[in-house]
């Protein structure tokens, strides 16, 4: 009996131990008002994306929900809208008494009628050309593109990549070059790109960009491939817009308890699901680090650094390789069918 009970107290301890140290968000912060400003999620849907597109709205910003499905797209966008009793309108303000009792209350809340749902599948470069004309065409500005939307999957998409490198990196590539005049000339303004501390085992040969991952842990290696990638393209981004006012960021956001790894083998899954529940962030804490890096005040100096639980720290050797990051542009912009293009000039600052 002595034995068993220290036994589920050693579990209890080792339990905690884990719980803090995989999850340990970060606290609650303060955020400005972002009243004028407009914010792109893409991913936005669901999980960190739908967290961290709330937050924007209840700060006030306008918010284009960019995702695949059109049916989980629009219902996001119209929970994000809905303002529950008791919930202040506006941002920033003090919350109103709590509601009298049998007063009807809703799950979401901000009460901000500038949120809308746009179709975007980043499996699909003809997807994003599409989406970035009818964003250009519809909205005058654009202040945060949250480069958010990712999976870990295998097989190809229909242009002939492998599906993870492509949704991961090469459409949100290709969609960040079709929006940098629109980012440039509503300066100051920023692109937060969702990474992982998994870029640590990521590998990337510049002369297989794309291709799919073979082997025994493929979909791993093309999740921490791409995540390398993410980590490198906010290197590079930041350096070829050195004195626009547009600023980059690459965030680890935690492990995080989203949908992220349906994908994943059946064999794993009995590993991940439990994992997940009992120690991973929930999307909420996820959201902290892009939150802080898209609104923050005072990092444009940070510009291009690798950010988690809301601060700049070092990246893998291979995140700091510069030659590397300017392979994989010159890459990327083949495979989406870009020609070398030199960084926009700045501009007056607008709205």
């Amino acid at each position: 009996m002595c034995s068993a009970l220290l036994g589920a107290a050693l579990l209890l301890a080792l339990y905690t131990l884990l719980y803090h140290a995989l999850r340990r968000p970060a606290p609650p912060r303060a955020r400005p008002s972002l009243r004028g400003r407009t914010a792109i999620v893409t991913g936005g849907s669901g999980g960190i994306g739908a967290a961290t597109a709330r937050e924007l709205a209840r700060r006030g910003a306008r918010v284009v929900l960019a995702a695949r499905s059109a049916a989980r797209g629009e219902a996001a966008a119209s929970r994000i809208r809905t303002l529950r009793h008791g919930a202040s309108p506006h941002p920033g303000l003090d919350e109103p008494p709590s509601p009298a009792p049998g007063a009807v209350l809703y799950l979401q809340e901000t009460g901000n009628a500038e949120v809308r749902f746009m179709h975007l599948d980043l499996a699909s470069l003809r997807s994003v050309r599409a989406f970035a004309s009818a964003f250009l065409r519809e909205e005058p500005h654009l202040h945060l593109l949250i480069n958010n939307a990712g999976v870990s999957a295998g097989g190809q998409t229909e242009d002939g990549y492998g599906l993870t490198f492509q949704v991961n990196h090469l459409g949100h590539f290709l969609l960040t070059q079709l929006l940098l005049e629109r980012l440039q000339r509503s300066a100051p303004s920023r692109v937060v790109i969702v990474a992982s501390s998994a870029h640590c085992s990521g590998r990337l040969d510049p002369a297989a960009l794309g291709r799919p991952v073979r082997g025994a842990l493929q979909t791993f290696q093309a999740y921490c491939d791409s995540k390398l990638a993410n980590v490198l393209h906010a290197r590079e981004l930041a350096t070829r817009l050195q004195g626009t006012e547009v600023t980059c960021y690459a965030v680890h956001p935690g492990f995080v308890n989203t949908e992220i790894f349906r994908h994943a083998p059946l064999w794993l899954k009995p590993l991940l699901v439990p994992l997940a529940w009992l120690f991973f962030r929930d999307a909420a804490e996820g959201a902290e680090t892009p939150l802080y890096c898209a609104t923050q005040e005072g990092l444009e100096r940070f510009s291009g650094r690798y950010f988690a639980d809301c601060r700049p720290q070092e990246p893998w050797p291979r995140g700091r390789d510069d030659g590397l990051a300017r392979a994989l542009w010159e890459g990327s912009e083949r495979l989406v069918g870009l020609g070398p293009r030199r960084p926009p000039a700045p501009a007056a600052r607008g709205q």
